[in-house]
C-alpha cells in the first residue's frame, strides 16, 4: 500500500512553475487546459522540464468569494483532504502541475470537494491518456 501522506514535492512553490501555469500557453512553452467542477476551477499543464516523476498543486481561495480568513482556510483543508485521498486517480508518472482555484460563493461540505476532485482528475486523466495515444499513432 502507498503512503497517503503528503510530501513537500507535491506541493507548487516555484514562482517560475507557477507563472508558467497562469500565463499564456504561447509564452510558457506548453499548453494550458482549465477544468470546471463546481465549487473548484483547475488550471493544469504537464511540466516535461521536471526530473521528478509526481504531480504537485497548489490551492488558491480569493478572498472576494470567502471573506473570512477560518473560512478560506477550511476549504483549503477540505481540498487537501480531497486531494491527498484521491490523488491515486492520476496516472503514476505524470508531471502535472495544477493550480485549484475556489469559486464558489459560500462554503461547501468535503463531499463537495471530493466530489469535484475525482470529477477533475478524471478529465485530466482521460486527457492525458488521449494525448498519449496520439503521440503513439503519430510514430
Amino acid at each position: 500500500m502507498t503512503s497517503l501522506r503528503l510530501y513537500k514535492k507535491e506541493k507548487l512553490r516555484s514562482l517560475s512553475a507557477i507563472n508558467a501555469l497562469f500565463s499564456s500557453p504561447s509564452s510558457a512553452g506548453g499548453e494550458n487546459f482549465c477544468v470546471m467542477a463546481y465549487p473548484w476551477r483547475a488550471i493544469w499543464r504537464v511540466d516535461k522540464s521536471r526530473s521528478i516523476s509526481c504531480a504537485r498543486f497548489m490551492i488558491t481561495v480569493p478572498k472576494k468569494r470567502l471573506h473570512n480568513a477560518v473560512d478560506r482556510v477550511t476549504m483549503r483543508r477540505r481540498l487537501r483532504e480531497a486531494y491527498r485521498l484521491n490523488r491515486s486517480l492520476l496516472p503514476e508518472c505524470s508531471n502535472v502541475d495544477v493550480a485549484f482555484v475556489y469559486v464558489g460563493k459560500t462554503m461547501t461540505t468535503y463531499s463537495d470537494a471530493e466530489r469535484s476532485v475525482k470529477k477533475i482528475f478524471s478529465r485530466i486523466s482521460q486527457t492525458l491518456c488521449n494525448s498519449r495515444k496520439n503521440e503513439v499513432e503519430a510514430e
